[in-house]
């Protein structure tokens, strides 16, 4: 399946720069997600791959091929729409024809395409309805099965998803990773939803303000943000962080917090850019690293005493919400603890030593 390349690609809208020097490589076959928030250039990017939008400066190459200035009907792709974009007096037959004849495609392939996409995505005996006559699944469907006849290597979705009900997203996000995994296709895949990009893709670029913020597999998103805005974004609830000063205790480094004066041991940390004595950071940490009590195989931790603020149960987990250091952060709990613990005043949290994030506070770059 083709691979993709941006190289230094730049998009304005005005005196307005919306993409700046942006490079990318996506490999054949990879399900690549854009993520970020509203306005930050995913779309957009989206949109300069597909051709419905031109570039300013740099390339686009897919499989080397350098599409940059091409129609898109000439790029090799197929689109997926946020809106659907099904043609409402035509059939799902005819909505999933549209495009294959003008490209000189006969009818007995084109039937065939069309048979075969409608029993992959289960939709063959919906065929003669009109999408006024569909649910909003069914709706989705055949868009993506509109994409799929025209059997190029490379897919986009333009947040497809964010139309259906919370039932539904997760429905149609298990049958469009299960369809990656059949097909092998490249897919680019825009949403702002975490939960989307850390269960479909194999590679994730978090954008903000046009610039890539990170890019790598969900586990290295989620275990080893880049900075403070990917550590902040993604994850729910967003990692816990406490202001910490760096200072030497005898040989070793240690983090201390600001407001309470404890000292979080550095020893284990792996370093990208050592921190030098008296430059102040971010301690970062995640819900689920942080313990109520104390276990002999969670390693060396550092003791907070933290009061309690509230509890939210959701199922069979739950979060206890705590002040530490003058900071509210959040513990991830068994939800059968919750009621064991609602009603005290604190509770006692330990953060292992080797669960540690650690950020330059002025940059807000990882260390």
């Amino acid at each position: 399946m083709p691979s993709i390349a941006f190289n230094n690609i730049v998009k304005k809208f005005g005196a307005l720069t919306v993409i700046e020097n942006l490079n990318l490589s996506i490999g054949d076959g990879e399900f690549l997600v854009l993520l970020g928030p509203s306005g930050c250039g995913k779309t957009t990017l989206l949109n300069l791959l597909a051709g419905l939008l031109e570039i300013d400066e740099g390339e686009i190459l897919i499989d080397e091929r350098d599409v940059s200035y091409l129609d898109p009907k000439d790029r090799g792709l197929a689109m997926v729409f946020q809106s659907y974009a099904l043609y409402p007096t035509k059939t799902v037959r005819g909505n999933m024809n549209f495009g294959l004849s003008s490209r000189g495609i006969s009818r007995q392939e084109a039937d065939k395409r069309i048979a075969w996409a409608a029993k992959l995505l289960q939709i063959e005996h919906l065929l003669d309805r009109k999408p006024s006559q569909l649910s909003g699944g069914q709706r989705q469907r055949v868009a993506i099965g509109r994409a799929l006849v025209k059997q190029y290597g490379v897919c986009l979705f333009d947040e497809p998803l964010s139309n259906l009900d919370a039932k539904l997203r997760n429905e149609m996000r298990m049958e469009i990773k299960k369809l990656h995994n059949q097909l092998r296709n490249t897919v680019v895949y825009v949403t702002h939803d975490q939960v989307e990009a850390m269960t479909m893709a194999t590679k994730i670029a978090v954008m903000n303000k046009g610039v890539i913020q990170q890019f790598g597999t969900p586990d290295e998103i989620y275990n080893e943000p880049a900075n403070l805005f990917v550590a902040d974004f993604v994850g729910s609830p967003a990692m816990n962080l406490l202001d910490c000063v760096v200072r030497k205790e005898g040989t070793d480094l240690v983090a201390v917090d600001e407001k309470d004066g404890v000292s979080i041991g550095l020893g284990e940390y792996k370093w990208k850019a050592k921190a030098a004595e008296g430059k102040p950071v971010k301690i970062g940490f995640r819900a689920e690293e942080l313990l109520i009590e104390e276990r002999a195989d969670a390693g060396n931790t550092v003791r907070f005493d933290c009061p309690v603020e509230y509890f939210e149960k959701s199922g069979p987990d739950a979060f206890a919400f705590l002040t530490m250091s003058g900071k509210s952060i959040a513990v991830r709990i068994d939800g059968r603890d919750a009621n064991r613990y609602r009603g005290k005043p604190a509770l006692p949290v330990y953060l292992p030593l080797t669960k540690l994030n650690v950020f330059d506070a002025p940059t807000g770059q990882r260390l």
